[in-house]
């Protein structure tokens, strides 16, 4: 996620913070207190252990966590891709808040020793006041993940629930409205009374069971077709020895953005990003040579492969484009795949099936 600084990797998870969060503490210092800081990084950690919960059952059905991201508004465990079968979807969905539910229990014996009525007059100043107040948070936590809207864990739920009896695009289609018609009440009671905060929490909601719902019509869509049949199998490529000035004309005279690197002998070099070339082009000017700030080593996918391997790749190495080889042509590279031209095979899919279905 862009404006993330990783802090730490866990069992090849990067954990990450995003800048944002850092205004909130200053907020926080600023408004209430160093203590009150204190008790918001301590439920951090407790967002922190409940995203690893995700992280931990999804890594149990073989299904790797690139990233978790602390925001203001919560974490984000991004999961290379979602169990299809639904008993797995459930468990991993549910497996978060569980772990608010053990952190609850542990804090609710530890407390035994301390009678400490859990009142809004809690004070955090006194370890049973604080570690009473944690208990609570820990408590809404798991209440507020489980409201059934996209991409909450309670919207997940309602899925894998809805696959047992739907197609899985349609489940998720079905939660995704959910989520939004959820999310539209909550931004109306946020407007009338002034929580800009819950009003944020709306927004993400919205903008995220969108998202869930318009990635399920794509896969569905798409589910079936080989790699092939998706690629650009015309496009423009650059050799190790050209100049950035010599990508920025290809770039200006036609749509594509991404160049492959080939050399004399047809084998893959690498890749030159319009990101990267741009970037080069401040650093080093447009006469400096294409392979050294080519990326290495790009990720490739075979011409016969499952369209649906190349979403889950993508999705995984949040890359932009993967280029295709032939692996009956010693690996050579046989086309280019995109997201852009996915949603353009997509749209064209759906064009057809309207067309066919009048």
């Amino acid at each position: 996620m862009k404006w993330s600084l990783l802090i730490a990797r866990v069992g090849g998870t990067e954990v990450r913070i995003h800048v944002t969060f850092f205004l909130l503490l200053a907020f926080v210092v600023w408004s209430v207190g160093p203590l009150a800081a204190a008790f918001v990084l301590t439920i951090f950690l407790c967002v922190l252990l409940h995203e690893f919960g995700h992280v931990a059952a999804a890594r149990a059905f073989g299904i790797r966590t690139p990233d978790v991201t602390l925001l203001p508004i919560g974490g984000l465990a991004r999961l290379e891709r979602m169990p299809r079968r639904p008993s797995r979807e459930l468990v991993v969905a549910v497996a978060g808040p569980a772990v608010n539910v053990v952190i609850a229990a542990v804090l609710f014996f530890v407390l035994r020793e301390w009678p400490t009525p859990l009142t809004p007059e809690l004070d955090l100043g006194t370890v049973p006041g604080f570690l009473a107040a944690l208990l609570v948070v820990n408590l809404w936590l798991v209440a507020f993940n489980m409201i059934p809207a996209f991409p909450m864990d309670g919207g997940r739920v309602l899925r894998a629930l809805l696959a047992t009896r739907l197609p899985y695009a349609r489940a998720t289609r079905w939660a995704a409205y959910t989520g939004q018609v959820l999310a539209v009440a909550a931004a109306f009671f946020a407007l009338l009374n002034g929580h800009l905060i819950l009003l944020a929490i709306a927004i993400f909601i919205f903008i995220g069971a969108g998202h869930e719902a318009a990635a399920a019509r794509f896969e569905d869509g798409t589910r079936g077709l080989p790699v092939h049949a998706a690629m650009m199998s015309r496009f423009e490529t650059v050799s190790p020895t050209d100049t950035l000035q010599t990508a920025v004309d290809r770039l200006l005279a036609g749509a594509q953005h991404d160049f492959p690197v080939v050399d004399g002998s047809g084998a893959i070099r690498g890749l030159l990003t319009r990101s990267d070339l741009v970037a080069a082009l401040a650093e080093h000017g447009a006469g400096h040579p294409v392979f050294d700030v080519a990326l290495p080593d790009p990720p490739t996918v075979a011409a016969d492969a499952p369209l649906s391997q190349a979403l889950e790749q993508m999705a995984a190495d949040a890359s932009e484009t993967l280029l295709v080889v032939d692996a009956d042509n010693e690996g050579r590279l046989a086309g280019m795949l995109t997201r852009s031209n996915l949603a353009e095979l997509l749209m064209v899919r759906r064009a057809v099936e309207s067309k066919v279905g009048r």
